[in-house]
Order: structure tokens, then C-alpha cells, then sequence
């Protein structure tokens, strides 16, 4: 168990906070232990659920490179909840796990992705390794393949995400569905 214990859900009676919560299951990311972790402070929960969903799950950024990058990041963080969850909308649109991989890995070799991919999973990089890369050359590049509300999204979405990464590692979750496998064997 994490932590911090998660509420049972007879305990949550916001309809607002219930709502963003079956949306967020609907995405896959989080899961319901996130939410009923969060769920203590309702009017925080409300607002960190809805950036995530929004961030995550909407925008002019393929969901499939969101998710990479996602992955990428909590990899980073060495969050194995959010390491461990995977987004039905992105699995949907074809992503799999060989894919999320090599976004993780030796991305800048691999044909598979189209070079602005290549300079965004780079921007996840070096926000997370060596902000200080992060400059006007940098964002010249990113410029060359995305557009400057693109680059907002991916760089709200890179700093939002990883801040949650961080925040579940130091509970100590586990997945929901990998708790549960855990407990069955």
C-alpha cells in the first residue's frame, strides 16, 4: 500500500470530483488509486485530476508522443505507478509497447520516429537532465517543427507530468491492476 492511504470510494460524494474520475478512468491515466489518494482534498484533487486529463488527453499534440513522453518521464523519476500505467486513447491509436521503448530509449536513431517527435522527446530529456540546454537554440529547433502553442502544450505537459511522477513515487503506489496481479499470486 502506498503511503498514504486511499479513500474507499463510498467515501467520495463529489459529483464533480466523481465525474473527472470516471473520465480519467475512460483515459487509463491515472488510475483509480490516484484519484482516491488525491480525493482527501477535494478542491485539489478537482484541479489536479482536470490538468491531467486536459494535459494529457487533449491538445494539438499527438496522444501517442504525450504518452511516450509520459513514460519517459516517470521512467526518469524512477515512479514505477505512473511507469506502469499506459493511456487506452494511445494503445487505441496503435502505440505499443516496442514503440514506448525506443521513445525511451536510443529514440534518435530509431526510423520509426519522424524528426519533430525526435525534438520533443529531446525536450522531455533535457528539461528532466540538463535544463540549462533548454535555450533560445533549443527552442529555435523546436520551432522548426512545432508550432509556439505546440511547444507550450509539450512543455506544460513535460513539467506538469513529471511533478506528478515525482509526487507518486514518494507514496510508494503500484498500479491498481499490478496490485491486484501481485496480490493473486
Amino acid at each position: 500500500m502506498p503511503h498514504i492511504e486511499p479513500l474507499e470510494p463510498a467515501q467520495i460524494q463529489d459529483p464533480e470530483l466523481l465525474a473527472l474520475m470516471a473520465r480519467a478512468e475512460e483515459l487509463g491515466v491515472p488510475d483509480g488509486l490516484f484519484t482516491r489518494i488525491v480525493a482527501r482534498v477535494p478542491v485539489y484533487a478537482k484541479v489536479l485530476l482536470n490538468a491531467l486529463i486536459v494535459s494529457h488527453g487533449q491538445g494539438n499534440v499527438d496522444h501517442r508522443l504525450k504518452e511516450i513522453i509520459r513514460i519517459l518521464l516517470a521512467r526518469f523519476a524512477g515512479d514505477r505507478y505512473f511507469s506502469a500505467l499506459r493511456s487506452k486513447k494511445a494503445l487505441a491509436a496503435g502505440l505499443d509497447e516496442e514503440t514506448i521503448d525506443a521513445g525511451c530509449g536510443d529514440y534518435d536513431d530509431d526510423p520509426r520516429f519522424p524528426e519533430s517527435w525526435k525534438v520533443a522527446l529531446r525536450y522531455a530529456d533535457q528539461m528532466y537532465l540538463d535544463a540549462q540546454k533548454v535555450d533560445r537554440a533549443f527552442y529555435d529547433e523546436l520551432k522548426l517543427h512545432w508550432t509556439e502553442p505546440q511547444i507550450m502544450e509539450l512543455g506544460g505537459f513535460i513539467a506538469f507530468h513529471y511533478s506528478m511522477q515525482v509526487f507518486m513515487r514518494t507514496l510508494d503506489a503500484t498500479p491498481l491492476a499490478a496490485a491486484a496481479a501481485t496480490r493473486s499470486h
